[in-house]
């Protein structure tokens, strides 16, 4: 396992970390148990880093990554979740107000049976107004760190141009992290034209999706997923490819994802040990140059394509 730094953080996370929104029965069933165990899984296995938010499941995926940690000794990992994204009674809705989020934090240390969260992100910024985040709410987190509640504080999204727009308009050092999913991927690495921004900012990067929300796995995209038609069906036409030549994109996915030593950190989500003990492999082994170029060439006509968050 590689160990790289989240920017400045002091943080040196696995380059492959566990992503709990599985725990919150965001793409699939579960049984809890289970999830509980691939958290375990994760972390005997040499994965330091968990990333949560109150959003996943409304509620439950912290829950249940709370019972995980319950027994588990603190210095073991650095834990990550969000403020400004909620769900209640199965409807969704965002709340980016300074107290909301103070809030937010006290009752996430209570779900996840922690003293303090080592990384506290903004969840999803493009479903606020940047001037609100700027403003209210980071620096709401910011005094939170000077209560010792939680460590560092980052920003996620989607839409790319909203982190420079952010990071641009509050004191250097605000922000010490992104967390940025489905840009650096096998169909998609639009992340690459923000590394040198970044990191003249000392913003650490955190790459999540590996599979591009399912597009680049042998199951498929979920009905909901919000890619165009036209990359959906590239991206099967991909794992087809795969197949026949005894291959699985889902070992290329990860090994390219986590490849980049610029990208501290790739997490994927899962709620089987199995899975998890197979993407740890999988990052630990060299990136299939042939079948790479040959799966560029087939997503080529839609690369970079994105959506909309939903």
């Amino acid at each position: 396992m590689q160990y790289r730094e989240i920017g400045k953080t002091g943080m040196k996370v696995s380059n492959i970390s566990f992503g709990a929104s599985s725990l919150g029965g965001v793409f699939h069933s579960l049984k809890e148990e289970e999830g509980i165990e691939a958290v375990h899984a994760a972390l005997d296995n040499g994965i330091n880093f968990i990333d949560v938010s109150p959003y996943y499941g409304h509620l439950k995926a912290e829950i249940v990554l709370g019972k995980a940690l319950k027994n588990v000794y603190r210095s073991h990992y650095y834990l990550s979740t969000k403020v400004g994204r909620y769900g209640k009674d199965g409807v969704n809705f965002c709340d980016y107000s300074a107290r909301k989020s103070v809030e937010s934090v006290y009752e996430s240390l209570d779900r996840l049976n922690v003293d303090y969260i080592d990384l506290i992100n903004v969840h999803d910024i493009e479903f606020s107004d940047l001037e609100m985040v700027c403003k209210e709410t980071l620096p709401a987190l910011t005094e939170l760190k000077t209560k010792g509640l939680v460590k560092h504080v980052g920003i996620t999204n989607l839409t790319l141009r909203h982190f420079k727009y952010v990071i641009n308009n509050v004191p250097k050092g605000t922000v010490e992290s992104i967390l940025s999913f489905c840009h650096y991927c096998l169909n998609d690495d639009a992340l690459i034209d923000y590394l040198d921004f970044f990191e003249q900012n000392d913003v650490g990067i955190i790459n999540a999706s590996p599979f591009s929300m399912g597009l680049l796995t042998e199951r498929g995209a979920p009905e909901w997923h919000p890619a165009p038609k036209p990359l959906q069906d590239l991206c099967r036409k991909a794992v087809q490819h795969c197949m026949d030549k005894g291959k699985n994109i889902e070992q290329l996915a990860v090994s390219f994802s986590v490849s980049n030593p610029r990208i501290a950190t790739t997490l994927f989500s899962t709620t089987r040990s199995s899975s998890v003990l197979q993407n740890i492999k999988w990052a630990n082994e060299p990136t299939d140059e042939e079948l790479l170029a040959e799966v560029r060439k087939i997503l080529e006509p839609r690369f970079r394509d994105t959506w909309l968050n939903s």
